[in-house]
């Protein structure tokens, strides 16, 4: 059992620090300092561990029961939620939704293992999914064609067929809304030129040229919007 007074190592020094607390207090778990289920320190003793004011603690405390990480029991104290281990991926996302360059690395970093995966696995069916949406993203107008970007990379995930791979791909393709908002101007003919590209190699049966087609069509994606 750690002394409350060595679970936190470094205190809190710059800005935007409700949300550092909140990523303190998911280290915690992250670490195998705490455990779900476990109580945390009382509010004064996390004020004097991280070094900020109440009103921060508690703006942090608001936030991290909203997502469902903590619960806090009237005279009871404040607990970790026992479901938190279930989903961790997904809490630590939540609360980095708007570090836009560390999604965008995550998900490179994941799909780029994912494709070559995919294409040893990839079923005749799930081919044919992906050429469905490479053709509803030629026929739609307006540069409406989110839905149809994010079913290709689902279905690439998909065919994977790995339940752990498959949460934390779908924890991260739900920034794919927030990612497209930050593109100015949709391409939609090199959407397609990617897509098709990537669908030509899994469709060989290639790991490396899927990875290659990937990772170029994600660098597109990464460049636009942080460049933009």
């Amino acid at each position: 059992m750690y002394e409350n007074n060595h679970l936190i190592d470094q205190p809190l020094t710059r800005k935007t620090l409700s949300k550092q607390v909140e990523e303190k207090i998911v280290d915690l778990l992250l670490q195998d300092k705490m455990q779900p289920g476990d109580k945390l320190p009382s509010e004064m003793e996390l004020i004097d561990m991280l070094g900020v004011s109440r009103s921060v603690l508690r703006e942090a405390m608001s936030s991290l029961e909203s997502l469902g990480i903590i619960s806090r029991k009237t005279k009871g104290g404040t607990y970790f939620t026992k479901r938190i281990g279930h989903h961790p991926f997904s809490v630590m996302l939540s609360i980095v939704n708007n570090n836009l360059e560390a999604i965008l690395e995550a998900r490179m970093t994941l799909e780029l293992g994912l494709v070559a995966l995919a294409a040893e696995k990839i079923t005749e069916e799930d081919l044919q999914r992906l050429r469905e949406t490479i053709d509803a993203i030629r026929k739609s107008v307006d540069n409406d064609y989110g839905e149809h970007d994010i079913a290709f990379h689902q279905i690439i995930a998909s065919s994977v067929e790995n339940p752990v791979i498959q949460g934390m791909i779908d924890s991260l393709l739900l920034t794919h809304t927030k990612v497209n908002i930050q593109i100015p101007n949709r391409e939609k003919e090199k959407t397609i030129a990617y897509h098709e590209a990537i669908y030509e190699s899994l469709k060989e049966r290639n790991p490396q040229k899927a990875t290659q087609e990937m990772y170029a069509h994600l660098v597109f994606v990464r460049d636009k919007v942080l460049n933009q």
